[in-house]
């Protein structure tokens, strides 16, 4: 991860200035995000522009792809390519809801934890280890079966509120070793608050660190979900890249042949979970000058 400075950071637009400057020429930075990039604008877009109802059957089932069916159909008729942009975009939803509520919580735990220290500290470090040893995807199962998961967004929240421990104990510790920097001391003694200097001084010092946080984050909630969504598990309503690999599964569309039903959707969620790792590595060396000179 990110090294953070030892003295005060220094201007901000000198900083965005140079980290422009070096992830434009970062291949691996630009190659993630340009991945990224193309499959979220066909996933908001593709809706918009091809229009017609994913789960719609159809008069031509088992259809290879196609210059009127670009990814074929299923054994039911339905175009793949429909149900694929509409997956992607159910697929981003569930990544920025859970990858989201999860940077959240742990910011915030992470960030009290360490700059207040003491019994506040402990208390926060014991609930982040409870939730940590936690088997998420159990825990997942049991809320599914008693509650049950009707849409994108009460999956993401779930996926977020069972996230968040171990980025709280990274930021915790970063937090350790940048709140008896010099700059801060000043705050404190200036009679800031804790939320202020949180806020204003340790934030925007940990600014790359947090940003990458949120990408681990946000591919891990796609994984996640992408899993819910193959056992079975996943929401109702709608369409996401993971149901459609398990009506792939569930109607046999391996022993038919059919490829390109279940091709399209596990290369998307490889792409995009590779991608944000890679840009990830990319951010890394961007922000951190000695990977940077290697």
């Amino acid at each position: 991860m990110t090294t953070l400075q030892e003295v005060a950071p220094r201007e901000p637009a000198g900083v965005r200035r140079e980290a422009l400057y070096f992830a434009v020429r970062n291949g691996k930075l630009m190659a993630g995000f340009g991945i990224v990039l193309v499959l979220l604008l066909l996933g908001l877009l593709g809706p918009v522009l091809f229009g017609g109802a994913p789960n719609e059957y159809g008069p031509k089932p088992m259809t290879p792809p196609s210059a009127e069916h670009w990814f074929g159909t299923t054994t039911f008729g339905q175009d793949v390519f429909l149900q694929f942009v509409h997956g992607l975009r159910s697929t981003f939803a569930v990544g920025v809801i859970g990858g989201g509520i999860a940077a959240v919580i742990g910011m915030v735990v992470g960030f009290v934890a360490g700059y207040r220290g003491g019994i506040v500290d402990e208390i926060l470090n014991m609930l982040t280890n409870v939730i940590l040893v936690i088997p998420t995807l159990a825990v997942l199962l049991i809320i599914n079966a008693y509650l049950g998961i009707r849409s994108v967004a009460v999956q993401g929240l779930f996926i977020g509120l069972t996230q968040w421990p171990w980025a709280a104990r990274a930021i915790r510790a970063q937090t350790f070793s940048l709140r008896t920097r010099e700059f801060v001391d000043l705050a404190r003694m200036s009679g800031a608050g804790t939320g202020r200097i949180i806020a204003k001084e340790i934030a925007p010092n940990m600014s790359s660190y947090l940003f990458m946080t949120f990408i681990l984050l946000f591919g891990g909630a796609v994984l996640i979900a992408s899993s819910l969504d193959f056992i079975g598990l996943g929401p109702t309503e709608g369409v996401s890249l993971g149901l459609m690999l398990q009506n792939a599964n569930q109607w046999s569309a391996l022993q038919l042949g059919l490829w390109w039903w279940f091709v399209p959707p596990g290369a998307a969620i490889t792409a995009i979970v590779g991608a944000l790792y890679v840009a990830n590595v990319g951010l890394d060396e961007v922000f951190n000058p000695k990977l940077r000179e290697t």
